[in-house]
């Protein structure tokens, strides 16, 4: 059900102008280093890299760097501590988180270009909305109505993307949309479950740290199946995936998680800062035809791309709260 929204004043731990707009900059340059992961995946995907491997290798290379990170802080105890008093839901949660978002992710980069993925990665925005009544029994669980509003302009930017799509047969790219819907449903429900997870005990690098390990039985496993499918992955893998682990897994995941903690009592900040990752869209369909064989995106992919660009605009001046006086 769509409520009225409550006044800025009235929601708990809102951030003031200056934290909101901010926020939203953490989102938007996120976005920039996350584009990363769509551009390599589907260069490893061309090069015939097993999808498997471009998942896992993520995740075992992002781990220790994120140990080193916490650990020259002092942190790595609480980490500890939280995994040790709520084993399951940690592994629960920071599977869907990770495992569930980022494993089809790498499935749908085989099948489609890396910028129709990115496109269709946005119903993410919306899933996290919608599904927020079922995630929290506070003022969370209120859907805004101008964050739907305008989440409707940003997915008919996504419609419109994916007609003016060029390239792949119908049925690759009905598997590729139908991964990247799983994964857009499990990164939303995986982060806003741990920061819950975390409260105020763990910092973003410390619920990052959580969470990689807390996943780390997925993606053992799912080495294990790329190994049996396609062997070891090449040096040409390894190295790639070493650069989205940096770029993707522990800037833009940082930069996103920051973001999103800052602003993770207000519903519409919340719903304007998931909205960010949209920007993922330009950032590929302008990065991704200069290192691989993709076609550029056609007229009417480009007019969705403006659409979904004017919907994050306008999500950063409606989650900024009023002025007071």
């Amino acid at each position: 059900m769509v409520k009225a929204e409550a006044p800025a004043a009235s929601v708990r731990g809102a951030t003031g102008r200056a934290g909101a707009t901010a926020s939203i900059g953490l989102g938007v340059l996120g976005a920039l280093f996350f584009s990363v992961s769509f551009i390599a995946n589907r260069m490893m995907a061309v090069d015939g890299g097993a999808w498997e491997w471009s998942g896992a290798l993520r995740f075992l290379f992002s781990l220790p760097i994120f140990l080193v990170i916490v650990g020259l802080r002092g942190g790595v105890g609480p980490v500890l501590r939280a995994l040790r008093a709520a084993p399951l839901p940690w592994t629960l949660w920071s599977t869907v988180g990770f495992g569930l978002f980022y494993a089809p992710m790498c499935l749908a980069a085989d099948l489609a270009p890396g910028w129709t993925v990115a496109a269709t990665w946005q119903v993410t925005i919306v899933c996290g909305m919608l599904l927020a009544p079922l995630l929290y029994r506070d003022e969370r669980a209120r859907i805004p109505g101008r964050g739907l509003a305008l989440s409707a302009v940003i997915l008919a930017g996504v419609f419109l993307t994916q007609a003016g799509g060029q390239g792949g047969s119908s049925a690759s790219m009905a598997g590729g949309v139908a991964a990247v819907l799983v994964a857009a449903v499990a990164y939303p429900v995986g982060n806003r479950r741990t920061m819950e997870l975390a409260g105020t005990d763990l910092d973003t690098f410390q619920r990052l740290l959580a969470m990689s390990i807390a996943s780390l039985p997925f993606w053992l496993v799912t080495a294990l199946a790329g190994g049996v499918r396609a062997g070891a992955p090449t040096a040409g893998q390894l190295a790639t995936t070493l650069v989205v682990a940096v770029s993707s897994g522990v800037v833009a995941t940082s930069l996103f998680f920051a973001a999103t903690h800052r602003v993770r009592r207000h519903p519409l900040r919340l719903a304007a800062v998931e909205a960010t990752q949209a920007v993922e869209v330009v950032f590929v369909a302008l990065l991704e035809p200069l290192f691989t064989t993709t076609d550029v995106p056609g007229a009417l992919a480009w007019a969705g791309i403006a659409a979904i660009s004017l919907g994050v605009v306008l999500y950063a001046f409606a989650g900024r709260p009023a002025p007071e006086g």
